[in-house]
């Protein structure tokens, strides 16, 4: 123990795509455009819904709302990576990757709340209709749009601190672009089950929170021409964890294939 705490990881190195070294400007580029388009993208709609009158309604507040985190969302981890493509010390300091690490997952669950909100605003409007306006006034808006960021920030903060307290004291390289959350949890010397425990209730909290507000529309008020301005937050969830599902797995296959590629040698042809 004592040798751990004298090895004490002081930075980290995020691996990211260090082994597509031939296309990292290539990469690069294409990184650059989509976060400009992303960020125009979403102050454009932003500007829109405060600039037109007709749209400044409950539905569209949290959408001008949703366009503001999804920016900070991005810039929580595009810029970063966006340096480590053009770098060659791909490295971040201990107390930086966990800053990140504790931003990304703050937003995340931001985000997640406030599609929950999102949805509840569209079951009240389907299913109280004549009770809406009075209820979704510009007062309850205000709180129900800062609710997500307050739940987000404090339950980010269980994950991040249980992931802090580790030791680490050898491995400092993350396979990934940023310092995710399991990542690192991984790289530590003590057992990080507390802190996976931690990270798991966290996100089957907000999880279930989407999923219960998403699903609690009596069947007697369900129409699906109404239901359909409710399913533009369901899928954009469920493309999240299904794009998930896709790229995890499929990172893994990658370095698996480059790692056996560049260990074994090459026949020459003939």
């Amino acid at each position: 123990m004592q040798d751990a705490n004298e090895t004490k990881v002081m930075e980290f190195v995020l691996l990211g795509f260090s082994n597509f070294h031939n296309i990292q400007n290539f990469l690069f580029c294409a990184v650059l455009l989509s976060y400009i388009t992303c960020v125009l993208g979403n102050i454009t709609i932003f500007m829109l819904v405060r600039i037109e009158s007709s749209l400044h309604t409950p539905m569209y507040f949290f959408i001008s709302t949703f366009t503001v985190l999804e920016i900070f969302f991005v810039s929580a981890m595009l810029p970063n990576l966006l340096d480590i493509l053009i770098q060659t010390e791909k490295t971040i300091s201990f107390y930086g990757c966990f800053a990140q690490m504790y931003t990304f997952n703050s937003l995340g669950q931001v985000e997640s709340f406030l599609l929950s909100v999102m949805v509840f605003d569209r079951y009240l409007a389907i299913t109280n209709p004549l009770r809406y306006s009075s209820i979704m006034n510009s007062r309850f808006c205000y709180k129900l749009a800062i609710l997500p960021w307050v739940l987000g920030f404090h339950l980010a903060l269980i994950a991040t601190v249980e992931t802090f307290l580790l030791d680490f004291c050898g491995p400092n390289k993350i396979d990934h672009f940023f310092c995710d959350l399991s990542a690192v949890q991984n790289l530590a010397c003590t057992d990080p089950f507390v802190s996976n425990i931690s990270t798991v209730m966290v996100i089957e909290i907000y999880v279930h929170s989407f999923l219960r507000n998403s699903f609690m529309i009596p069947t007697q008020y369900f129409n699906w021409i109404e239901f359909s301005t409710l399913t533009e937050p369901l899928q954009y969830l469920y493309s999240i964890f299904s794009l998930l599902g896709i790229i995890v797995p499929l990172h893994d296959q990658v370095q698996q294939a480059l790692t056996v590629e560049y260990k074994t040698p090459h026949s020459s042809l003939e």
